[in-house]
């Protein structure tokens, strides 16, 4: 029985030490690692970073009426094309009847003050004739007669001053009653013009509705939002990790989301100096202005778009990917092997330019010539084009 048990542990030494040699054997006769290599090639590299927006009027303008009132008619709509001084509503005027009625009764008084002031006047009149008369025969001094001429001015003056004052009570009557007044021209109308020339954005009231003057209390009802649709902007929002990489005047790439396979060029011009929380996220406003496009594309104000922030840029470089630098341990510095023989390679120190993650310009180090190992190849799985 021990006899058996010795056989036994002697068969198993015996299989493991032939499946070791067989394993060693196997292993010797797989292929050594190939290293395939690529080569630098010319191309243009740009470094750059995305905000999210939309494309807006670089100015939109707001039409409010100069009076309060019902909209009686108009006669634009969001699309139409303007200039400057076309009409865009006309106001009517429900007049307040408690100010009606003030208005009235200034009036009523107005006028008698005028009758007043005219019976003084006739009265002045008088005496001043008569007493001309005695100072042309020397009845009377010269000091009189001055002081008689001065009431007889004064009474005159008195009567223009309240026919004034009867004129501005029916104008401020009428303002009330209709809106505007003769003599007064553009100070006071029920009729709604464009202060500038451009395409009607929105119109965000109808006929029927009350509007509202702008004044010291209130903004006032908008009308009518005129924009130049020819000057628009980026505007956009951008991280706070971002913030720090981008300055005013860089170039722009804006791509919109409703125009297929089109760029417009663009230049950052502001970036907000106070950042706002988002989301848990702090975010920084910026805006840049729209090359002129072509006048076959009309670009409508609200359209989301993305803009690249073209950081750095070069044209043209020598450029390898990323993926072949290599970096010494010790220095930090990059480096590539290049291939001086058959799967024998030796290290170049290189100089890296622009990076846009994926490919990195060489700005000396290799050339375009130069076979660069790539050192970190993925192999073929088993039963994919690799021995099993």
């Amino acid at each position: 029985m021990k006899r058996t048990g010795t056989i036994i542990t002697l068969l198993i030494i015996a299989i493991a030490f032939i499946v070791g040699i067989w394993y060693i054997y196997t292993k010797d006769k797989q292929d050594p690692v190939v290293y395939q290599t690529e080569q630098a090639t010319k191309r243009t590299i740009v470094k750059k970073t995305v905000a999210t927006g939309s494309i807006v009027p670089k100015e939109e303008v707001l039409i409010k009426p100069n009076i309060s009132g019902i909209i009686k008619e108009i006669y634009v709509e969001a699309g139409d094309n303007i200039k400057a001084g076309d009409l865009i509503a006309q106001i009517e005027v429900i007049p307040n009847v408690s100010s009606l009625t003030n208005a009235k009764n200034n009036i009523a008084g107005a006028r008698t003050a005028v009758e007043t002031a005219k019976l003084a006047f006739q009265n002045q009149k008088s005496i001043y004739d008569r007493q001309k008369a005695l100072f042309e025969k020397g009845v009377i001094s010269a000091n009189d007669f001055d002081g008689i001429k001065n009431s007889y001015d004064q009474a005159e003056q008195r009567v223009k001053q309240e026919q004034v004052n009867l004129t501005s009570a029916s104008q401020n009557y009428d303002i009330i009653r209709t809106g505007t007044t003769s003599g007064l021209g553009n100070a006071a109308t029920t009729q709604v013009r464009s202060t500038v020339t451009g395409m009607i954005l929105d119109v965000p009231v109808k006929t029927g509705n009350q509007v509202i003057e702008a004044n010291n209390f209130n903004d006032g009802t908008t009308v009518a939002t005129l924009a130049d649709v020819e000057k628009m902007i980026f505007e956009g929002k951008v991280d706070e990790s971002e913030v720090g990489k981008i300055k005013e005047n860089l170039p722009l790439e804006i791509t919109v989301g409703a125009i297929e396979n089109k760029v417009f060029d663009a230049t950052l011009d502001y970036i907000a100096p106070k950042g706002v929380a988002e989301n848990g996220a702090i975010q920084f406003e910026i805006k840049g202005t729209l090359a002129k496009k072509e006048d076959t594309i009309f670009i409508r104000a609200g359209l989301s778009a993305n803009a690249s922030i073209i950081l750095e840029k070069a044209e043209d470089v020598l450029a390898i990917k990323e993926a072949l630098v290599q970096y010494d341990p010790t220095t930090k510095k990059p480096f590539v092997e290049v291939a001086i023989g058959d799967q024998e390679f030796e290290r170049r120190d290189i100089e890296v330019g622009v990076s846009d993650g994926i490919y990195v310009e060489i700005k000396s180090g290799v050339t375009a010539e130069d076979k660069i190992k790539v050192w970190n190849q993925i192999k073929a799985p088993v039963g994919f084009g690799g021995r099993g």
